[in-house]
């Protein structure tokens, strides 16, 4: 799903980010809905990807890559999803983030097997 929605469209390059954790989601298509999720990020993360995708359904599909400051035991990042309330999934450990996303040689999380 996220190699067919999202990764055929993507251009400029692999990353390299350090703590970097990937999500789908769909974001409901209303007013407000981006602004909604851009609030409830917590100001120490970086988004290092935002791609939008929409069909003409009633939401949006985004792949979005989250840089966290503590790595994946952030609490935080776990709050912010649940207290988001879209339909998410996390593609970190996604095959095609690793082949086409992410710069080689660089895991998403230092020092993790």
């Amino acid at each position: 799903e996220m190699a067919k929605t999202h990764i055929r469209h993507l251009a400029g390059g692999r990353s390299a980010a350090p703590y970097e954790r990937l999500f789908r989601f769909h974001f409901p298509e209303s007013p407000g809905a981006l602004k909604k999720f851009l609030e409830a990020l917590d100001m120490k993360w970086n988004i290092s990807l935002f791609h939008y995708r929409n069909y003409g359904d009633d939401f949006g599909r985004v792949l979005v890559g989250i840089q966290q400051t503590q790595g994946d035991k952030c609490e935080g990042m776990n709050r912010f999803l649940k207290d988001l309330g879209y339909k998410y999934w996390e593609e970190t450990s996604n095959p095609a983030y690793g082949k086409f996303l992410r710069q080689h040689g660089h895991e998403p999380f230092p020092g993790r097997p």
